[in-house]
């Protein structure tokens, strides 16, 4: 990188920061920390329910699937996801809504209480911010690979570095810094992911490269599975992503909730499953254009979108693409930042102290940007670890722990709302998390010489099996359980429901 592209980085940063600092003054209390006050227009919802979806994973670990296998990377992620999310507009984005409306809570657990128990609420909080930390570890250690090429820094000064900047913003700003940032950086996305589609057509001869390149490519880039990413893969990951994206890594979930209604939840749903349709097309044909122009040198080729950006690109765009990889990353990282410390002040903190069941308005925003602070400092630290032995790489952090263990903690949340599953109660919902956690645990590293679709698939299908069976066998619902999911239920105007577990 030359002064030029420093440049445009460090007018980068000042550009977030001024944004969080505005931000800061349209934070008054916790729930406008966490769900702005349900007054974030739909627009705004849906392009920061589709930006916090992305990180630097995919110009790594994701550019070294479409380096090796072609479209399987699009096939096998951005289709998976656009299709959730389109089914979640329907099925979750409204009911996720009326939980801050109706229940008057602030985070996406707070109604779990009620819905089954404490204990409940407690395990999947505790389990689901752990989870948090490694994956956001491993989207910190994805954008240090990338600077690292670029920059010459290390690893361990390109993590503080980006962690440091994204800290400022979310922390003073809340959710509303990370939605506007996110349709900054949104913006900044468009402009790096055109610039670079444009220069990998002038170098493969025009417009003409988007058909002809497949005839200099492996036959098998054209199939939309291959390798290790099968059918039964990609139909375990549609079904994963609809429950992930959806509200199951919780910051999806705060998007919904900011809304101002319901219909407005499920139109910002339905522009974010666009938005997953269409640009990842985009984004991605460089990548798969990459073996033509580039040779990796890692195994697993994610060092080849960054030797494709150094080959390339002018500097100053080179910067521009930087920033790209930093507003991606920089996107989720602080939404998943505010939505575990929505989840520790509001859920876990209560029933660890007494005290903090006491928090004014005040003490419980301070409580609220000191969780956000020590969340990220958790997940910097996680992120000097994952290139250890332990977490093998980037990529099987992601698909591996990422998408092993959402089931289990996902399922009752979201199937909680649904007066389908009504019957599902607390030895429901905690067996089924138990044994899909269990089910991870030994396709993964109990019994070896399982392929990546069983060690995928395995604990998410155990646990809804497990949801729905005991369910039916042990029906657990209460009239004050099924209250809560009538509230949630119910069209017309938000009218608040207080039960004694909330109030």
């Amino acid at each position: 990188m030359t002064a030029l592209d420093w440049a445009v980085l460090s007018a980068y940063f000042f550009v977030m920061l001024a944004i969080g600092l505005w931000s800061h003054r349209r934070v008054g209390d916790v729930s406008d920390f966490f769900t702005a006050g349900g007054r974030m227009p739909w627009w705004l919802s849906g392009i920061s329910h589709h930006m916090s979806g992305y990180s630097a994973v995919m110009f790594t670990g994701y550019a070294g699937i479409a380096y090796q296998y072609g479209i399987t990377s699009y096939a096998t992620w951005a289709f998976p996801i656009a299709v959730g999310i389109a089914i979640g507009a329907r099925l979750f984005a409204p009911r996720l809504n009326r939980v801050r409306s109706r229940l008057g809570v602030s985070s996406p657990l707070e109604f779990l209480a009620d819905r089954y128990n404490v204990t409940t609420q407690q395990a999947l909080a505790w389990s689901g911010g752990l989870l948090k930390i490694v994956d956001v570890g491993a989207k910190w250690a994805a954008i240090a690979t990338l600077l690292s090429v670029f920059t010459g820094l290390s690893l361990d000064q390109d993590i503080l570095l980006t962690g440091a900047i994204t800290a400022i913003y979310c922390t003073v700003g809340g959710l509303w810094a990370d939605a506007l940032t996110d349709f900054g950086q949104f913006v900044i996305q468009i402009l790096a992911g055109i610039a670079m589609f444009a220069a990998v057509l002038g170098k493969l001869g025009g417009v003409s490269a988007i058909w002809t390149v497949w005839h200099k490519l492996p036959a098998t880039h054209t199939h939309p599975t291959a390798g290790p990413y099968t059918l039964t893969f990609l139909l375990a990951f549609v079904f994963i992503k609809t429950f992930e994206y959806n509200g199951g890594m919780w910051n999806q979930a705060q998007r919904y909730m900011a809304a101002p209604s319901a219909r407005e939840a499920g139109r910002a749903a339905w522009l974010s499953s666009i938005l997953w349709f269409v640009w990842p097309l985009v984004l991605m044909f460089p990548m798969w254009a990459a073996p033509l122009l580039v040779h990796a040198k890692k195994k697993d080729a994610s060092d080849s979108y960054a030797l494709l950006t150094q080959h390339l690109l002018p500097h100053g765009l080179i910067g521009l693409i930087v920033v790209g990889f930093f507003s991606h990353t920089m996107a989720m990282c602080s939404s998943d930042a505010n939505a575990v410390a929505s989840v520790f002040t509001r859920c876990i903190a209560p029933v660890m102290s007494r005290r903090a069941r006491a928090w004014d308005s005040r003490a419980g925003l301070l409580a609220a940007r000191v969780s956000t602070v020590a969340f990220l400092a958790l997940s910097m630290a996680v992120a000097t670890e994952v290139n250890s032995p332990t977490f093998k790489d980037i990529i099987t952090v992601v698909i591996k722990w990422v998408a092993g263990l959402i089931g289990p903690i996902t399922i009752p949340l979201l199937l909680g709302m649904i007066p389908l599953f009504r019957r599902s109660g607390p030895t429901a919902a905690l067996a089924s998390w138990a044994a899909g956690l269990f089910v991870f645990w030994l396709t993964n590293y109990g019994i070896s010489g399982q392929g990546t679709d069983i060690e995928t698939a395995a604990p998410v299908a155990t646990s809804l099996v497990l949801y729905t069976l005991i369910g039916f066998l042990k029906p657990e619902n209460t009239p004050e359980r099924d209250r809560v999911i009538g509230a949630v239920n119910e069209d017309g105007d938000s009218v608040p429901l207080s039960t004694p577990a909330l109030t």
